[in-house]
């Protein structure tokens, strides 16, 4: 552990959603407490998380803080989880349309509610095993996502301008339905991502890859990420992908793991179970249906698939 940065904590079970608030907290007027936006995810086996804006009647001072709760029980290693919790300020909610739709500038904004955003993602033993499960552990940070790290603890950090712009497109983004869903998880894993960084002392900002220095680079991956979401239902090969961003296929393939620390293949798979799991679990829809619609050819094939990447058969998450 010689240069992971912990503090140590006993963690025996979920601590109150609002501790992030005191930890931002420095001065001044806390927020009201009234929620004008809340939105959550409770699917077995899934990323689960509550999005709270709470109105800020005063002016709050704060710093915009992210926490990092390990717990692990090895008795109960069934009960390990990663939490994500941030606090961010200085937003404005808007009852009839969001920020990202808005073509006024805050300094403009008028009949708007200043807000303090908090955020909390549980990850569970059972959804991050999928991505550690026969890998080779290459550092202190898979240690963690494998839960192989023996000592529960809390690591506070600030919020770096990557995590920040993830917050900001999960409250300000346009989608509604399925591909919000689709959009949501893939920015929270983004965002586990990032916040793993923070355990090891490194640059946050920087890429070992020299070509993602350049930002026309860096939003051609980024690109193409949304192309693949974009295609849940509709595959697409790496080649075609790299037609559609200009890139180099070996380039796409290389940037995709440097930026988001998996490959193209896992991703797109990865992302298709999640939103497979909504699709039976949240929108009540039948296996058949939630195998056509993440474009696989027969129902055996997307049951095989769904079990070896959640560990769960599709039948299982029906309501």
């Amino acid at each position: 552990m010689s240069n992971i940065i912990f503090a140590y904590t006993n963690i025996i079970t979920m601590p109150q959603f609002r501790d992030i608030l005191q930890v931002a907290h420095r001065a001044g007027i806390e927020p009201s407490g009234d929620v004008v936006y809340h939105k959550e995810q409770q699917i077995p086996g899934s990323i689960n998380y509550n999005i709270n804006r709470y109105y800020a009647q005063h002016q709050w001072v704060s710093d915009e803080s992210g926490m990092m709760l390990y717990h692990y029980d090895v008795k109960n290693p069934e009960n390990n989880y990663i939490e994500l919790r941030f606090c961010i300020t200085g937003n404005r909610y808007c009852y009839e349309r969001s920020c990202a739709n808005c073509k006024d500038q805050p300094t403009d904004c008028s009949g708007t509610q200043t807000t303090v955003d908090t955020f909390n993602f549980h990850f569970s033993n059972a959804f991050l095993s999928q991505f550690t499960n026969n890998t080779k552990l290459k550092n202190k940070k898979d240690e963690v996502l494998a839960f192989k790290h023996t000592e529960a603890f809390t690591k506070v950090f600030p919020i770096c301008g990557k995590k920040r712009n993830v917050l900001d497109a999960i409250l300000n983004h346009s989608y509604t339905g399925a591909l919000e869903n689709i959009f949501i998880n893939a920015k929270i894993q983004e965002l586990l991502l990032y916040s793993l960084d923070c355990l090891i002392e490194e640059k946050q900002e920087g890429f070992s890859c020299k070509f993602l220095n350049d930002e026309r680079s860096r939003e051609g991956i980024y690109k193409a990420r949304e192309i693949l979401l974009e295609h849940i239902g509709n595959p697409i090969t790496i080649k075609e992908l790299s037609r559609k961003v200009a890139m180099n296929e070996c380039y796409v393939k290389q940037g995709f793991r440097e930026l988001f620390g998996t490959t193209i293949f896992d991703f797109f798979q990865q992302q298709r179970m999640e939103h497979g799991k909504y699709l039976l679990y949240e929108k009540g829809l039948s296996v058949t249906d939630v195998s056509e619609a993440l474009g696989y050819s027969s129902i055996s094939h997307f049951s095989a698939a769904f079990k070896k990447h959640t560990g769960l058969k599709p039948c299982e998450l029906l309501k």
